[in-house]
């Protein structure tokens, strides 16, 4: 039996709404962002962070109190929330923003993240999140958080293990060289890489257990914090089309032609 001293895990797994990854991106007419438009779905990397947050509970039975999911972004963002409701989650914080708001920076989103963790009266254990968002791919928030916080962390997980006794985890992570594991103390901030599982599709049932769950919104004046963008986006433009290729007869007319294009053999 697990001794009654030994307190239960709070999770908290920031989600974002982006442009679906099958989507073909295009810049909107004004050249300041791409067209929005389109179809929306929760950011891949943190539908694996859900995924990974219900397979703990699952794994650990009743040692997970809570899997609370949060997301910063306008009034649709809330569809995104109950997504991962569905997947298995408890209940969801949404920090509404105006539709016509810019996006956060990493910096704005771990500052609320920071704010929103500090007003959890039982706490947060573990946070685990995407090690990125595909729409800017920063891959900045977690460690900000972490930084923020004064917690460790452990990026690019492809397999996490907790010992709840001990309030430690087991992080593996990729890194060039292969893999490295890395053991730490909780509250912890762990950001998921794609190899470390595969989501699941929310059931029909969950799906509409889903909608009675509980959704608290916020606003940034609420969490204190100014979600105001430090950069501005002066243009955006796309890449220019690659030009077709042509066919040589021989090694000969090959070199001929890197000369002609002012190409020059380098010897080695």
């Amino acid at each position: 039996m697990r001794p009654s001293a030994v307190r239960l895990l709070n999770i908290l797994v920031p989600i974002k709404r982006t442009v679906d990854y099958a989507v073909k991106i295009r810049v909107n007419p004004d050249q300041k962002g791409i067209d929005l438009n389109v179809k929306h779905s929760m950011n891949p990397f943190d539908e694996i962070a859900v995924e990974e947050a219900v397979r703990l509970r699952e794994r650990l039975k009743d040692a997970v109190k809570s899997i609370k999911v949060v997301t910063i972004g306008p009034p649709k963002s809330a569809e995104t929330l109950r997504t991962a409701l569905a997947m298995g989650a408890d209940s969801g914080i949404h920090v509404e923003l105006p539709e016509s708001a810019p996006a956060p920076e990493p910096l704005g989103v771990a500052k609320a993240l920071r704010a929103l963790i500090q007003r959890q009266k039982e706490g947060i254990d573990l946070v685990i999140m995407g090690k990125q968002a595909i729409d800017d791919d920063a891959g900045q928030t977690g460690q900000m958080l972490a930084g923020l916080m004064d917690w460790p962390q452990a990026t690019f997980a492809s397999k996490v293990a907790i010992d709840v006794e001990k309030k430690e985890a087991s992080v593996t992570r990729e890194i060039d060289g292969g893999l490295e594991e890395l053991r730490c103390r909780l509250p912890l901030v762990v950001t998921t890489d794609l190899r470390l599982n595969e989501p699941r599709y929310a059931s029909l049932p969950n799906i509409m257990k889903a909608k009675k769950k509980p959704i608290e919104k916020l606003t940034p004046a609420d969490l204190e914090v100014d979600l105001t963008p430090r950069i501005e986006t002066l243009k955006v433009t796309e890449p220019p089309k690659r030009q077709g290729g042509g066919k040589v007869a021989n090694v000969d007319e090959l070199i001929a032609k890197l000369k002609e294009a002012g190409i020059t053999a380098v010897s080695s």
